[in-house]
C-alpha cells in the first residue's frame, strides 16, 4: 500500500500520522490524564497503528515529553512579548486567563508521573523554571526592588491559581491577578 492510500476508516495512511497522534495526546492527556490513557486507546484515536506510533514515538514516555514541548513552545508569548504595553502591565497580563485556557499540563504532568527523572518530569521543571525566570525579567523591567523575589511569588501564584483552578474545577485566576496586583505595587517603587 502507498502513503496516499486510505486506510479502512478512509484517512490517508503515513503522511501526517505524527501530528494525529499528538494532537489525540493533547485532546485525551488534557480530558483524561496521561496515566489513563493507553496507547491503544491514543492510536484508535489518532486512527494509526501501534507499530507507526511506535516509529514515530519510541515510547509513550517520549509522547508525553513532546506534547509537554509543543503546549507552549515560546513560554508564554502572548504575554512577555508584547510590546504594546508595560513592563508591569506585561506582570499582570500573565494573570489574564480566559475561562477556555486548558489547566497547566506541566504541573498535571509532574503530578501524574511521580518520577522526577522521566524526560516529561524534566521538561515540565524547565519550563516552570523559565516561567520564574521570565517573570523575573520582567519584573527586572518594570523597576521592582528585588525582581527575584517578586518573579517568584508570582510564579507560585500562577501555578497556585492553576492547581486551585484543576482541583475545584472553578476559576481563580482573577483572585491571583487581584493578589498580583498587590505584590507588585508593593514591589516596584513610586
Amino acid at each position: 500500500m502507498s502513503e496516499f492510500e486510505k486506510g479502512p476508516l478512509g484517512v490517508r495512511r503515513g503522511r501526517g500520522a505524527r501530528e494525529r497522534i499528538l494532537s489525540a495526546a493533547q485532546l485525551l492527556f488534557r480530558n483524561q490524564g496521561i496515566n489513563r490513557t493507553g496507547m491503544d486507546q491514543l492510536c484508535a484515536v489518532a486512527q494509526v497503528s501501534k507499530r507507526t506510533a511506535y516509529q514515530h514515538f519510541a515510547s509513550k514516555d517520549e509522547l508525553v515529553a513532546e506534547y509537554l514541548r509543543r503546549f507552549d513552545p515560546d513560554v508564554m508569548p502572548g504575554v512577555f512579548d508584547r510590546t504594546d504595553i508595560t513592563p508591569r502591565e506585561r506582570l499582570l497580563a500573565a494573570f489574564d486567563m480566559p475561562d477556555t485556557t486548558p489547566l497547566c499540563p506541566f504541573i498535571g504532568a509532574a503530578v501524574e508521573l511521580h518520577n522526577p527523572q522521566h524526560p516529561a518530569s524534566l521538561f515540565a521543571r524547565d519550563y516552570k523554571n523559565t516561567i520564574a525566570a521570565r517573570l523575573t525579567e520582567t519584573a527586572r523591567d518594570a523597576g521592582a526592588t528585588d525582581p527575584e523575589q517578586l518573579g517568584e511569588q508570582l510564579a507560585l501564584l500562577i501555578d497556585g491559581a492553576s492547581a486551585r483552578t484543576r482541583v475545584l474545577n472553578s476559576e481563580s485566576f482573577s483572585t491571583a491577578a487581584a493578589i498580583a496586583a498587590v505584590l507588585i505595587d508593593d514591589a516596584i517603587p513610586g
